[in-house]
């Protein structure tokens, strides 16, 4: 069966990296690889943000991350598709494009070798991206070190090794020195049409026996599982295309936002443990009713309102917020203890321990040392809710909520 020789009328792959973003890959997010990347903006970014948060104006805050996440996502990147000459390189690189194999900037396909050199290939749908088509590595009697200086890994930022039919030792080498790198990398497995199509094995089966042989050839050599998929260069819709679209565009946002958003982020948790720290100094000197502007300290529902107004976390706040990040604020206050002093009181057990009226009457003596406590207590929950709003946040600015 022939491809289609008319370009792919679909969706974009990838839209426009500025309308969505992924989170980034760091220990203080959901993955554990991180990229280096150049943060000119930084400085500037982290200067706006530190303001913001120290000023207690969460809007402002959320803005400068937006406006920060849009400035990093035009970085370029560049993503090598590699592999054994004759599996189809040239061919999955038009379907990553949505480009039919006739139209003039296509990658050329054939089936004698066609890719000579580097070429490079650029897309609509992926904004600031250049796709390097190599030649396959079995081309030529090139070392695979050799193959790696003049093919350039080390400029790359993102590499997808292609198979098929076989997964052969020169791919099994191309990932591991990959790895060694320290880069990360796909294994792309093109032509499944062809082989659902003369397999006796159910699809699932032979789904399952590629995966399988895929993974159990690295493990040999000592490299990491990386995502394995499973595609048909004829179209880029079905089979795994649609997972594969998501890891990459999630690691497009990695590679470009990454570092920078986790030295935001961490400017931000040490701001407010600062606040933290200061507040804690004016509850042991036992100034609170001037410096919180209430009538009673000993109001701890009053107290509590005072606390995150003062962090920037009130309802006002995460309202204005939850408008600006197109979200409704709900998300915002599902998680937290502090709503108000029932949610907090219900959450936190030493709370509430601290809080019985009985304790306060039966021990007048250490009336004053509970309140501290009680305050003390109530300005760590609040400060934890405080960052884990600013998490999500910086993960709403990264990824667009979907009401």
């Amino acid at each position: 069966m022939k491809p289609s020789h008319k370009s792919y009328e679909v969706e974009p792959l990838l839209p426009k990296m500025a309308e969505k973003h992924y989170a980034p890959l760091n220990s203080s997010f959901p993955f554990v690889t991180s990229y280096q990347t150049g943060n000119s903006i930084l400085p500037q970014a982290s200067k706006n943000i530190e303001k913001a948060l120290k000023g207690g104006k969460l809007l402002e805050l959320a803005n400068g991350f937006k406006e920060t996440v849009a400035t990093l996502s035009q970085t370029p990147v560049n993503i090598s598709v590699t592999g054994d000459s004759g599996n189809g390189i040239s061919s999955f690189i038009n379907a990553l494009r949505f480009v039919g194999h006739e139209e003039n900037d296509s990658a050329p396909t054939g089936v004698v070798r066609t890719t000579q050199t580097r070429a490079e290939y650029s897309s609509s749908h992926f904004p600031n991206v250049v796709l390097w088509d190599l030649p396959g590595l079995g081309a030529t009697a090139q070392t695979v070190e050799n193959y790696v200086k003049e093919m350039k890994f080390r400029v790359c930022d993102l590499f997808i090794i292609v198979a098929s039919e076989q997964f052969s030792s020169n791919h099994v080498k191309l990932a591991k020195v990959i790895q060694g790198m320290g880069k990360r990398f796909y294994i792309v497995w093109t032509k499944l049409d062809r082989d659902l199509s003369t397999s006796v094995l159910s699809e699932l089966l032979l789904l399952q026996n590629i995966r399988e042989n895929v993974w159990e050839n690295l493990q040999k050599a000592g490299v990491n599982k990386p995502p394995i998929f499973l595609v048909s260069n004829l179209d880029p819709l079905l089979h795994d295309f649609p997972k594969l679209r998501e890891t990459l565009y999630k690691d497009l946002s990695n590679i470009r936002c990454g570092e920078a958003l986790t030295i935001l982020y961490d400017t931000c948790e040490k701001i407010v443990d600062d606040k933290m720290a200061s507040w804690k100094e004016r509850i042991a000197n036992g100034h609170l009713k001037d410096s919180l502007g209430v009538r009673n300290d000993d109001d701890m529902g009053e107290c509590l309102k005072a606390y995150r107004l003062v962090l920037g976390v009130d309802d006002d706040a995460l309202q204005q917020v939850a408008q600006s990040m197109g979200t409704l604020v709900v998300a915002y206050k599902a998680n937290m203890k502090s709503q108000n002093l029932h949610t907090l009181r219900r959450e936190d057990w030493k709370l509430r321990l601290m809080t019985w009226d009985c304790l306060l009457t039966c021990l007048p003596c250490f009336r004053g040392r509970f309140r501290r406590m009680r305050h003390e207590r109530m300005l760590l929950l609040v400060v934890q809710d405080t960052k884990a709003i600013l998490k999500k946040i910086l993960e709403d600015a990264i990824i667009p909520p979907q009401i």
